[in-house]
């Protein structure tokens, strides 16, 4: 069959890509910009299945480059994370294109993974994601609906602020909303419904619930959590945590973004409970354990196999024109800082150090005060240091890397560039790049800060002595750390 694979550079999409191939499928993957796609991680023949089209479903004239020949489609778009305060009118705008798009293209099936739907009075994320529903319901296309609530796997928004809770603070003091119930289902599950269903006579022009073995409350999974990890901890819920403030602790204690923690706080006064197992007449599979998709998530990132990550989406605005435009930082107009040293160590080792930056390794130098930086820009609504990394060992252009984005991980050119989404008062890019310098080859490390006004201006003066020590320090660490040393940073 051939496939329509929206939302393939996501973090369902991504896993479900390898499954269509695998299963002889011919996949049609429409993305925003083809830069964002994996061409590396895939083999040549695995790609040879492969087309990836650049296209934006809220632009619809750029959908007349997609073929009309699709037996089926996946719609796995959505703007939980967005920034924009208009991600219901975005969500909406993108479904009723692909419906337009749809229409005029010869798909028999249109598949969509959506959230449970309890109450009448929903959430905004979940009401988004109802209206949706409805929308892809005008196609003329059958439609296949699973509904899922909490998707546990590794990667995922709900696992990594779950795991962020869990092993970040012994005692939480919560809100009421974390005896809500819901029945959380391991990524692995989602997976085998999501190709059961397809080309399925018993799923068209069906909606199915879908859940793992388990209903529980938020908290007993935060504390099922603590017992996978060996862990004990004590949870009091007070009446007192308004939405916003839930929002807010969420936001400051975890990896998640203000605008996701706000989504996902508003929608815990849900409860998200299949309402039946209807699912089973059209797929029955082996359900997993809250436990057990935790155990299997675990040895995932024990295997550093960890596909997709919800921190690929994008965090900052600037992307919405810039993000990988810009494979230069700015010549002009722009303060920089540059370090060059040469060195006689292989190149390799030291493009390995830099792969490595960042996450749990650090920065090379005064971790302490990257991490000062790190809570500074939370409290102003950034991203702060909480996000990491998808991979100890792997970059790619589009990653998030801390409060950085990779703009380009060139590795056989040894040359890694990164964009920041901390808040500032301007634009700022760090670049490493390993040149040849005679018989020796030379780091050079260049931050470029370009400022908004006076007050960017002020700002790089006010941090410019900082950077004396710490962009020296770190560049020459860069060169000289080797993996039996101590951490690196640490001073």
């Amino acid at each position: 069959m051939k496939i329509l694979l929206t939302g393939s550079t996501g973090y369902i999409g991504r896993r479900l890509l390898p499954y269509l191939v695998d299963a002889g499928h011919s996949v049609v993957c429409p993305v925003r910009d083809v830069r964002r796609f994996d061409f590396e991680d895939f083999s040549d023949d695995f790609l040879k299945h492969v087309e990836v089209i650049e296209c934006d479903f809220l632009d619809q004239k750029s959908l007349e480059k997609l073929p009309k020949d699709i037996d089926a489609a996946y719609y796995l778009i959505h703007s939980l994370n967005s920034n924009s305060k208009k991600f219901s009118t975005m969500e909406s705008d993108s479904a009723a294109n692909f419906v337009q798009y749809i229409n005029d293209s010869k798909t028999t099936q249109v598949i969509y993974l959506g959230g449970i739907v309890n109450d009448d009075e929903l959430s905004e994320h979940l009401k988004s994601r109802h209206h949706v529903e409805d929308i892809l319901a005008k196609s003329q296309a059958p439609l296949t609906v699973l509904r899922a609530g909490i998707i546990i796997g590794s990667g995922g928004a709900s696992f990594e602020i779950i795991r962020d809770l869990v092993e970040k603070l012994p005692v939480m003091i919560a809100p009421k909303w974390l005896n809500s119930k819901c029945q959380p289902i391991g990524i692995a599950n989602v997976m085998d419904y999501l190709m059961g269903v397809l080309a399925n006579d018993k799923a068209l022009n069906k909606i199915f619930d879908i859940g793992g073995k388990d209903i529980l409350t938020y908290k007993q999974m935060l504390l099922q959590f603590a017992e996978v990890r060996g862990l004990k901890r004590w949870i009091l819920t007070v009446p007192v945590l308004t939405i916003r403030l839930s929002s807010l602790w969420l936001y400051l204690v975890t990896s998640t973004s203000y605008r996701l923690a706000r989504n996902l706080v508003d929608s815990m006064k849900n409860e998200v409970i299949a309402k039946d197992d209807s699912i089973k007449e059209a797929v029955d599979i082996e359900l997993y354990s809250y436990k057990e998709a935790l155990e299997r998530t675990f040895q995932k990132i024990d295997q550093k196999q960890i596909i997709s990550s919800w921190k690929d989406s994008f965090a900052s605005p600037a992307f919405n024109e810039t993000f990988l435009t810009q494979i230069e930082a700015p010549k002009y107009g722009c303060f920089k800082d540059v370090r060059r040293y040469s060195f006689e160590r292989k190149a390799e080792e030291v493009v390995e150090n830099i792969w490595k930056i960042g996450g749990e390794r650090g920065w090379y130098y005064g971790n302490w005060l990257w991490e000062i930086r790190g809570i500074l820009d939370k409290f102003v609504g950034g991203v702060g240091l909480r996000r990491g990394r998808r991979n100890p060992d792997d970059l790619k252009g589009g990653d998030a890397l801390d409060f950085w984005r990779v703009l380009e991980a060139d590795k056989p050119n040894k040359r890694l560039l990164l964009f920041a989404e901390m808040k500032l008062p301007g634009d700022a890019w760090l670049e490493f790049k390993i040149k040849p310098d005679d018989d020796k080859n030379c780091l050079i490390q260049t931050a470029t800060f370009r400022p908004l006004g006076l007050w960017g201006r002020l700002y790089w003066y006010l941090v410019f002595p900082f950077h004396g020590f710490i962009f020296k320090n770190m560049a020459k660490n860069l060169i000289s750390f080797k993996e039996t040393n101590s951490p690196p940073g640490r001073s």
